[in-house]
């Protein structure tokens, strides 16, 4: 799959505020994981998620952040596989980051380049380096 740009939800847009200029202070997941969605989470976290035929969200990790030109990024240090789908889970259209297995807050989202049907007996897979999170 193509390299995705992720964007921020509400939620992380709204913590940061608060936390860089009221003093209102939050705690950061330990662990983010990758959620797939059959269509636009949205930055309020409205979109469909993927649900049942083996499908889980994954961990991922992002390395270090590099500040070029005033923007600040990172990415997956690392591929991210899914479990294979016993069921079909429909057209995978986006993706989100949350902060945990399951519920949980989405912090980022982004749409899929190119979306795809997730089959019984497919594996679905992101490499490192795919998943980009670019800031200005």
């Amino acid at each position: 799959m193509a390299e995705i740009l992720l964007s921020k939800s509400n939620h992380w847009k709204k913590a940061s505020i608060n936390a860089a200029l009221r003093g209102i202070s939050f705690t950061a997941p330990p662990k983010v994981y990758i959620a797939l969605y059959t269509s636009n989470p949205t930055d309020a976290d409205t979109g469909q998620e993927v649900t049942g035929g083996g499908y889980a969200r994954r961990e991922i990790v992002f390395g270090e952040p590099l500040i070029a030109e005033r923007r600040a990024g990172t990415q997956n240090t690392a591929d991210v596989v899914f479990p294979t789908a016993t069921a079909d889970w429909g057209l995978i259209t986006h993706i989100g980051i949350r902060d945990a297995v399951t519920g949980g807050n989405l912090w980022y989202h982004g749409a899929i380049k190119t979306p795809r049907p997730a089959l019984t007996n497919d594996l679905i897979r992101y490499l490192a380096g795919q998943l980009k999170i670019d800031e200005a």
